[in-house]
């Protein structure tokens, strides 16, 4: 039997596996979100209590970013194996291991009973954290994208994106209602540890879920196709790095590109807000986790609309959209919270998460249509986490850097329509992915039959 002759999943058994991705996903962003919140709200008080405020919050937010330098590891790691044992396996671990070190934050002593072991263990969790979710994405959008219908895999892989939202809307919601209920000294005590020990109840119901789902049929057919046809080059590709840095090096660089101004207008948005609505906008701190819990409900809402339009239009486009919406909207965004007035600051939010979304919906399929099977996990692991150190790994703390160096908001905005204009060059750089086959396992897809193809389908 073919790569290309698998039978695509029943309705139900695409829900269900989409499922399994999704609630996978929101207990990983869950967990990595919800570190973010803390670091901007208490962990500067709980970990480097001898540093002043803003130092406090920088050097909680350095912690924060160790999170994203693992996740490149993890990528690599979990994408080897991934290509190499499958999808289902690798997403299994990943969880666990995701919920487990975010569990242990919630036990952890703080500064004032260990002093500088505290502020070491934390880091140590966080890394776990990142490396972790570096394995997860890839592994969680590729079980959606090669089970799915080809002519809907834009709608159906982006709904494990709605992970990242969903998982933004239940941290932020159980901070916002502990905060809510909870005088200020009793959440710095022992409120915080709550979300943090929660996450191993929701472990249990990812794992509960993603067990119940098959392995990918495309990565069964190709690597039964692979394993029949022994020949030397097919041996050369056990190392799934090592074809996918010959043969799609350049697909792992537009990649990385795109990512630009995604993740970085993400943190800014969603975890820096926080720090610059109730630092130097004078805005109260349960206004400002308020206007991202229900800017985050709308998030969710429109990235399954914005994968559908890449479906009608292509994966191009829609990226294209989301990336010019995000530089437009820089300076807005910051004039509108610095307005103090809950409706423009929820605008602000809300518009922004909406570009955002038109970036983060068509990324899923985009990114795994650019890489062959054999190495897809790999290449398109390697893609999205590596971008990740230098995007969303230091954009809080730059943004956080240049606030206290400047005391305005202009530099950041130039720093995001910067991120921008690297994603719109990686956009002009990259081919329209919509009309590729999943099922081909060769390493080097050959351009000019896709392109032929595709132009065939446009005109025909």
């Amino acid at each position: 039997m073919s790569a290309t002759a698998h039978v695509p999943p029943t309705p139900a058994g695409l829900r269900r596996i989409v499922a399994a991705s999704l609630i996978g996903t929101t207990v990983e962003w869950y967990d990595f979100f919800l570190y973010g919140s803390a670091a901007a709200l208490v962990f500067n008080k709980l970990f480097f209590p001898e540093s002043d405020p803003l130092v406090g919050t920088l050097l909680s937010f350095l912690t924060y970013a160790v999170g994203f330098v693992a996740r490149p590891i993890g990528a690599l790691v979990f994408g080897h194996y991934g290509d190499k044992l499958g999808r289902k396996k690798l997403l299994v671990l990943s969880l666990l291991m995701m919920g487990g070190a975010t569990f242990a934050i919630g036990l952890l002593p703080t500064h004032a009973t260990v002093g500088s072991a505290a502020p070491l263990l934390l880091t140590l969790l966080r890394l776990i954290q990142g490396f972790a979710l570096g394995g997860e994405w890839g592994g969680a959008v590729l079980l959606v994208s090669e089970h799915g219908d080809a002519r809907r895999r834009g709608f159906w892989a982006s709904w494990p994106q709605t992970g990242a939202p969903a998982g933004q809307l239940l941290a932020t919601g159980v901070l916002a209602a502990l905060t809510a209920l909870l005088p200020d000294a009793a959440f710095v005590s022992w409120g915080w540890r709550v979300p943090f020990l929660l996450s191993g109840v929701l472990v249990l119901l990812g794992l509960w879920i993603r067990l119940s789902v098959d392995e990918s049929p495309v990565f069964k057919a190709a690597l039964a196709q692979a394993a029949a046809r022994k020949d030397e080059e097919r041996a050369a590709e056990k190392l799934p790095l090592v074809a996918v840095l010959r043969h799609h090096w350049r697909d792992v660089l537009i990649a990385m590109g795109a990512r630009m101004a995604e993740n970085i207008s993400y943190y800014v948005i969603t975890a820096f807000v926080l720090v610059y609505a109730t630092t130097h906008s004078g805005v109260s701190q349960q206004t400002a986790l308020n206007a991202v819990l229900l800017a985050s409900v709308l998030h969710f809402a429109v990235i399954p609309a914005w994968g559908a339009l890449s479906d009608r239009i292509g994966r191009r486009p829609v990226y294209l959209i989301g990336a010019l919406g995000v530089a437009a909207w820089a300076f807005p965004f910051f004039a509108l919270v610095d307005s103090r007035n809950f409706g423009l600051l929820l605008l602000a939010v809300s518009v922004g998460l909406v570009f955002h979304g038109a970036m983060y919906a068509p990324q899923a399929a985009f990114f795994a249509e650019m890489f062959a099977t054999r190495m897809r996990y790999s290449g398109a692991s390697i893609g999205a986490q590596f971008s990740s150190v230098a995007a969303g790994a230091p954009a809080p703390l730059i943004a956080t850097a240049l606030l206290a160096e400047y005391g305005s908001s202009t530099p950041i905005s130039l720093y995001v329509m910067g991120a921008a204009v690297l994603t719109l060059i990686a956009l002009y750089a990259a081919k329209e992915t919509r009309q590729r086959d999943l099922t081909a396992i060769d390493p080097e897809p050959s351009a000019a039959k896709e392109d032929a193809r595709a132009a065939e389908a446009g005109t025909g």
